[in-house]
């Protein structure tokens, strides 16, 4: 066994409460001696405050993404991690294993690089760390031969990860895990052909909780609601009451409600449906007392992000609800994400997620790409300056045009009486005459 390179700093991390990661490596280094100089390395970046990774994409036979490779700066120092690649492998929907499929990811691991697995990255993927130049296809081979299949990276569709949805939850309005396996299959080239300016991300969550994280990390949410009325049980809302009182309903459920839908009376629950934004939030305190309603379907987002380049991004709406549940709803969402795609490709910049795209473009030269009917509930805020040019009222001045007054309409509807009484026929003559005095004296300057 190789001695382990002394890690004060990192010893610190096993001194609070909760279990350590480094706790872990330092067992693993018993058997792997190229986890001990991982943690030495690691040692040496939190000394310096400097990080001592190269990284770039590593192609298996058949993939054009999918293996993260890192390639350490100080290789001489720490010769056993000098190669230690990252394998992405895509989860099953809703990270729902198996002991035996677990079982073959640890044997592979083990077997083809440090054994060390991260469940699960930010994309959802499962990640085997530690393997070289040579593992790495191995590993990769091994994966394969027993039905996995690797992950997206680079400029790419990115592996798509949903909630546990309908195997497990009684809230969700859709089926997550089966679009979740539907859309892989579907864009499974997009996966492992880097095409894109950069990375796209679905995420699927069954319902406003949004377990799935969908909304800030992923370039098109799905998101489960319904739109019709919310189910009340008022027989448990009855029980709910007695035993957790009238105050307790008003203080955690009526006035938490972001519209103040909700209502009390005489024992019973009233939802003014008309005002509900079906956060969830009722439903999550009197869940045995509340639903969701029977008409469900998806509220579909665009251009939500982490950092990275220009900050963070919260998704903004594209359309307010669709129908999700027979193949004929998942054929009109594939039609609608290549529309997507077709548009953003086509004019995307390098490194440009599409919720930046849509930044520099605007959502209206957005929907007008993808061919989609701009609808009220997509205005993400009021408008707050009533001054706007529209370009109907003033058309903007190419360069090098002549300097000449804009054309001016009169917004008012103004019926024949009161053009009479105000002579506004005999001012539109006039400014029709000055504007043609004004274009003719810059013509003959």
């Amino acid at each position: 066994m190789e001695a382990l390179t002394d890690t004060p700093l990192l010893d610190q991390l096993e001194r609070g409460p909760w279990p350590s990661f480094v706790t872990d490596l330092k067992s693993l280094a018993a058997s792997k001696a190229a986890v001990g100089q991982l943690l030495g390395q690691l040692e040496k970046s939190y000394r310096d405050r400097w990080n001592y990774w190269t990284g770039t994409v590593l192609n298996l036979s058949g993939y054009g993404g999918g293996v993260l490779a890192r390639y350490s700066d100080v290789r001489d120092e720490f010769p056993k991690v000098a190669q230690f690649h990252t394998v992405r492998v895509i989860e099953p929907s809703g990270y729902v294993y198996s002991t035996e499929a677990l079982r073959e990811l640890c044997d592979i691991s083990e077997e083809h690089s440090a054994g060390i697995l991260q469940l699960h990255g930010m994309t959802g993927d499962v990640l085997m760390l530690g393997s070289d130049n040579q593992s790495t296809h191995a590993a990769g081979e091994a994966l394969m031969s027993k039905g996995w299949d690797i992950g997206g990276s680079g400029g790419a569709l990115r592996t798509i990860s949903c909630c546990i949805g309908p195997a497990r939850c009684e809230m969700t309005c859709y089926d997550t895990l089966g679009l979740s396996k539907f859309l892989t299959d579907t864009f499974i080239n997009e996966l492992h052909r880097p095409e894109f300016p950069y990375k796209f991300k679905f995420k699927l969550s069954g319902c406003a909780n949004d377990c799935a994280s969908s909304m800030m990390r992923s370039d098109l949410p799905l998101i489960g609601t319904w739109r019709d009325d919310m189910k009340v049980d008022q027989e448990a809302v009855a029980r709910f009451i007695e035993q957790n009182g009238e105050e307790f309903v008003i203080d955690n459920v009526v006035s938490r409600c972001p519209t103040r839908c909700i209502s009390l009376s005489s024992g019973k629950i009233e939802i003014d449906d008309d005002n509900c934004v079906h956060c969830m939030h009722c439903i999550n305190v009197m869940h045995s007392a509340l639903r969701p309603g029977d008409d469900r379907g998806v509220t579909i987002l665009i251009g939500g992000k982490r950092t990275l380049k220009t900050g963070d991004i919260f998704s903004s709406l594209l359309v307010p609800f669709m129908k999700m549940n027979a193949p004929g709803d998942w054929d009109a969402l594939v039609a609608l994400v290549r529309r997507i795609w077709d548009f953003w490709t086509e004019y995307g910049l390098d490194h440009e997620r599409v919720g930046e795209f849509i930044d520099r473009i605007s959502m209206a030269s957005f929907l007008d790409g993808i061919g989609l009917e701009p609808d009220p509930q997509m205005v993400k805020q009021p408008r707050t300056n009533s001054y706007i040019k529209f370009e109907e009222y003033s058309a903007p001045r190419m360069y090098g045009e002549p300097h000449q007054q804009p054309n001016v309409v009169d917004r008012e509807v103004i019926g024949p009486e009161a053009g009479e009484a105000t002579g506004s026929s005999s001012r539109q003559s006039a400014s029709d005459e000055a504007a043609k005095k004004d274009s003719g004296a810059e013509g003959k300057s």
